[in-house]
This record gives structure tokens, C-alpha cells and sequence, in this order.
């Protein structure tokens, strides 16, 4: 083999291990379980128990309910992700050094996530139920012609979660729960080279997929009728997802949440919180079967979330809430993928069909912070001497600029008793 065909393929590879690590390893957790919960920014979600969307936070909350409940809906999920003061530098030092604006105004998107949920008591003892819907998802697009080909191009994450949970009544305070998950994992990770080192396509991932199972249980404690408490935990599976040859082991972080919900006594207002534990550092390194480990650093997220809900009468509920989310990305950033601490400004209403459905309503705006990206790719053959010009040249190309994401969250739901 000769030298340039030696350099193109270790470029291609030092080129691969890196745009998979931006785009699997960037933690996007979807609150998508329901618009009852996203009106209030999910504060008090795993013991409040206004619908059966509380399962998939708690499975013990099903023992709260004595008729059977479904609920459904969806999210809708619209992202505006940019980057600017962005700046994309190729072979420096070789007197062939290129240098270009990498500023770009919305590589986001609209996503849809929709929801399902059915709980069935059995006695005053026993529920099961059953449900569907999605804990992670993220999408960017940064085109074709982005001047840092490399670093940006087409990421997509999609998961499915496939529930079925019991509950039982220990007597008239305690509650506990479990339930197995089955969760799908699909990818897309696409990239090319800028057209300062070529242009050439050099990951073309569609549609990878894989299953894992994972587990959740959880506990209610009932003070009084207008004052209780949930702690849940689930547990998140390593899912292996294909693409033909190519495979690579993405683990799944696990959560652990603890609610309360408070009825003031005599008045038509309730207030309730949440504080939840991501486990993203379980993302220690990233498995390949055809290179070696790709290792990252990441931190554990917490979401903090407080939120109030005013029984107007008995046709209308109005909720509000604020939660604060901190960023899983921790020392390695990204452009393809950004993440940031973020703050959640939330409100909504339920509006009383009759007296056995409902419809509700919820809409987040979601604040992420300016974070500082700097990326380079480095160069297989620095050092090397049989490398010519090209041994003493460290990078092959960098990136730096800020990201900033936000994002509109807006959910509908009908939710029925029987």
C-alpha cells in the first residue's frame, strides 16, 4: 500500500471515530410522557396521578386509580439550534491552510413523539398496564456544503419505549410498583469531508437499529388525600444497533425521581415538585466492532422542577411550571449535537369533556445556554517520518465557534375513564 493510500484511510478513520462520538454521545432526554405533565414542566409527575401517563413515570401510581384510564397524545418538538462566531480552519501549517466562516442559523427541526397509556385495576389490591412512547430522541442537520463537513452533517436518534407495569397495594398509605421496558433505538449519522480536504463522504449510517429491555419500580407513600409522595428508578439498557457490518454498543443512562404533590387544604390550589437523577456517565466509552473503544467524558444530569395547579371549577384545570436541567456534556462539547444547562418555562389547562374524558393541553419554552465548542481532528501521521510534509502537521482541520439551543414544546392529549 502506498503512502497516500495509507493517509487517506487513517484519515478516514480518525474522521469516523469522531463524528460518532459527537452525534452518540450528546445526552437528549425527551420528556415526551404526556401534554398534562409538559404543562407543568413534569414537576410532580411521579405521584400526581391526573392521568395514566403517570406509569411511565411511577408504575406504584397506578394504585391510585379505581377505574380503568387511557390516555393518549402526542409532542411535537421544534428545535432552533445555531452556531455562530464559528470558524473552520483546514491544513495548517502546510502552506494549503483554508479558513471559513462555520456560522449557521438552524440546523434543528420539528420532531414528533407520540404517546400511550392504559392503566387496568384488577381489585382494590392489584393494577396492570401497558403503554408506549419515547425517553430519548435528537435530531440536527447542518446540509451539505457546511464549510466543516466533518463536524456537522445529518445526526438523528430515535427510541421507542414499550411498557407493561403492575402495581400493589400494601395498605392505605403505601403503594409499589414494577415493570419491564422493551426499547427500540434507531440512528442515522451521516458525514463528509469539507471540500477543502476532498469533499468525499466518509460515514453513511441509515436507519441502525436495535432492541434492549430494561426495568422500572417505584413506591407511593399517601400522608392524606391531598398530600403524597412518589420515588421511582429505571433502569436503561445497552441497546447494540446494525447497519448491515457495522454495529456499535450505545448505553442508555439510568433515572431515579422523587415527586411530591401538596392540596392546600380548603382552597382549589396544589403545588408539587420533582427532582430527578440522568445517569449519563454511564456513557464511559462507546463500542465498535470493527475499531476500538471510543472513549468520552460526560457527567450526570439532574432536572429540578417545582410547578402549581388551580382547579378553576369543574370544567378547567390550569397548570404552570419552571424546571432547570443541567447539561450532560461536560469538558468534550459538539457542534453537531449541543447541550447545555437549560431552564423550562411551562403552562397548561385540562378542559372536563364530561365527567369520564378530558382534554389537555401543554406548552414549554425551552432556554439553553451559549457554550464555547472547540473541535479538531487530528492527523494519524504526525510524527511520522515517512510521511513527507504531512508529518509535521498535528491537525487536519478545527472548529470552534458557540452553539446556542432552544426550543418550543407543544402537546395535545384525550384521556378517558371506563
Amino acid at each position: 500500500m502506498n503512502k497516500t493510500r495509507l493517509f487517506k484511510k487513517s484519515l478516514l478513520a480518525v474522521t469516523i471515530s469522531l463524528a460518532t462520538q459527537q452525534a452518540m454521545a450528546a445526552g437528549f432526554q425527551l420528556n415526551a410522557q404526556s401534554a398534562t405533565g409538559l404543562g407543568r414542566a413534569f414537576a410532580g409527575d411521579a405521584v400526581i396521578a391526573d392521568n395514566a401517563a403517570v406509569m411511565s413515570r411511577n408504575p406504584a401510581a397506578m394504585a391510585l386509580f379505581d377505574k380503568m384510564e387511557l390516555s393518549l397524545g402526542f409532542e411535537a418538538i421544534m428545535t432552533d439550534i445555531k452556531v455562530k462566531n464559528a470558524t473552520y480552519k483546514s491544513l495548517p501549517g502546510t502552506g494549503l491552510e483554508q479558513s471559513s466562516s462555520a456560522n449557521y442559523d438552524d440546523a434543528g427541526g420539528t420532531s414528533i413523539a407520540p404517546n400511550i397509556h392504559l392503566i387496568v385495576p384488577v381489585n382494590e389490591q392489584f393494577a396492570w398496564g401497558v403503554n408506549a412512547y419515547s425517553n430519548f430522541g435528537t435530531r440536527t442537520d447542518f446540509g451539505s456544503n457546511y464549510a466543516g463537513g466533518e463536524y456537522g452533517g445529518e445526526t438523528e436518534i430515535l427510541s421507542a419505549n414499550f411498557g407493561v407495569s403492575g402495581s400493589y397495594r400494601i395498605n392505605d398509605q403505601w403503594s409499589v410498583g414494577a415493570g419491564l421496558d422493551l426499547i427500540y433505538g434507531q440512528g442515522t449519522l451521516k458525514r463528509s469531508l469539507s471540500s477543502a480536504l476532498g469533499g468525499n463522504k466518509v460515514l453513511d449510517i441509515d436507519k441502525a437499529d436495535g432492541f434492549g429491555v430494561g426495568f422500572n419500580i417505584g413506591t407511593v407513600y399517601e400522608l392524606d388525600e391531598n398530600n403524597r409522595f412518589g420515588l421511582s428508578y429505571r433502569y436503561s439498557p445497552t441497546i447494540t444497533a446494525k447497519d448491515g457490518d457495522k454495529e456499535v454498543k450505545l448505553p442508555l443512562p439510568d433515572m431515579a425521581e422523587f415527586s411530591g404533590y401538596h392540596r392546600i387544604d380548603n382552597t382549589a390550589f396544589a403545588i408539587h415538585y420533582s427532582v430527578q437523577y440522568i445517569g449519563w456517565s454511564a456513557f464511559d466509552k462507546l463500542e465498535f466492532n470493527n475499531r476500538a473503544p471510543k472513549a468520552y467524558e460526560w457527567q450526570d444530569g439532574w432536572h429540578y422542577s417545582i410547578g402549581g395547579t388551580y382547579f378553576l371549577n369543574r370544567d378547567w384545570t390550569l397548570r404552570a411550571g419552571y424546571m432547570y436541567d443541567t447539561s450532560a456534556q461536560d469538558k468534550i462539547t459538539s457542534i453537531s449535537v449541543p447541550d447545555s444547562d437549560r431552564q423550562w418555562l411551562s403552562a397548561g389547562f385540562t378542559y372536563q369533556i364530561d365527567d369520564k374524558s378530558n382534554f389537555d393541553f401543554g406548552f414549554t419554552y425551552l432556554m439553553g445556554k451559549d457554550v464555547k465548542v472547540n473541535e479538531k481532528t487530528e492527523n494519524p501521521n504526525f510524527g511520522n517520518p515517512n510521511a513527507g510534509a504531512m508529518a509535521g502537521v498535528e491537525y487536519l482541520s478545527s472548529i470552534s465557534g458557540t452553539t446556542k439551543a432552544d426550543a418550543i414544546l407543544v402537546g395535545l392529549q384525550y384521556s378517558r375513564s371506563f
